[in-house]
């Protein structure tokens, strides 16, 4: 009987340590090393728009075009092997006064992989991101928002920020597929220093290329102006009080 209520209390920690691990791995706001950055803190009515993969032809100038009609500065996070295989839309989006961030160059979940794949990962993309043109920081941004115990100890030891988001209309199934209900779940949910996370590179994501001109002059009406994540981390730097 003893042995069995080991056995048992074994397998519901293992569990419970499993489940830890799984959250904190999908956490916006947390992680076990370095710094994680889902919102910058600050009064002023600022915020960040970004696009996670891509670049891919057709769909990067339409979000260009929409960009350049608003007079809005965004910040893209491609993934180095379409980066690779669309080296000129990559140069479009940098000639167009954007940011590029790094998505990864295969857009795997880093969760349980080495730290030799986080490093070819990461390092390859930096490399594809230069040669695009790009000459600003390279902020970074785990795939599908996984990470662990690799991906933020890298970071941390290379000095990057893990740049997550907190509005995220996409990722709400019954909101994705409206653009009006991705604009109002925008409008309703940002807040100063917001970074909000967007995919429209892909057919399939028709609805949220739809929502851009909504959610930008939605936005502005309220107030809002536009910053790249670097132009953001560094208003969120100006507002921190100083160590002591």
């Amino acid at each position: 009987m003893k042995k069995k209520l080991l056995l048992l209390a074994a397998i519901i920690i293992a569990l419970v340590c499993m489940l830890t691990l799984w959250q904190v791995s999908r956490s916006r706001k947390f992680q076990f090393f370095g710094e994680l950055v889902p919102r910058v803190n600050t009064s002023q009515k600022v915020v960040a728009l970004t696009f996670d993969d891509g670049p891919v032809p057709g769909t990067t100038a339409e979000i260009l075009a929409i960009l350049e009609q608003e007079h809005v500065r965004a910040t893209f996070f491609v993934t180095g092997a379409e980066l690779q295989a669309n080296m000129a839309e990559g140069r479009r989006i940098v000639e167009a006064g954007h940011e590029l961030g790094n998505h990864s160059f295969s857009h795997q979940r880093m969760l349980l992989v080495t730290p030799s794949f986080v490093k070819q990962e990461v390092e390859t993309t930096d490399s594809l991101i230069r040669e695009a043109g790009y000459q600003g920081p390279i902020h970074f941004r785990p795939p599908y928002g996984k990470k662990l115990f690799a991906l933020p100890y890298y970071l941390w030891k290379t000095g990057r920020k893990s740049i997550t988001w907190d509005v995220e209309p996409d990722s709400f199934p019954e909101i994705a597929s409206d653009a009006n209900k991705i604009g109002d779940f925008v409008l309703s949910q940002t807040q100063p220093g917001s970074i909000i996370i967007l995919h429209v590179m892909y057919p399939s994501r028709v609805e949220s290329m739809k929502a851009v001109k909504k959610i930008i002059e939605g936005l502005k009406a309220k107030g809002y102006s536009f910053k790249t994540v670097s132009e953001l981390l560094m208003l969120g730097a100006q507002a921190s009080p100083p160590a002591t």
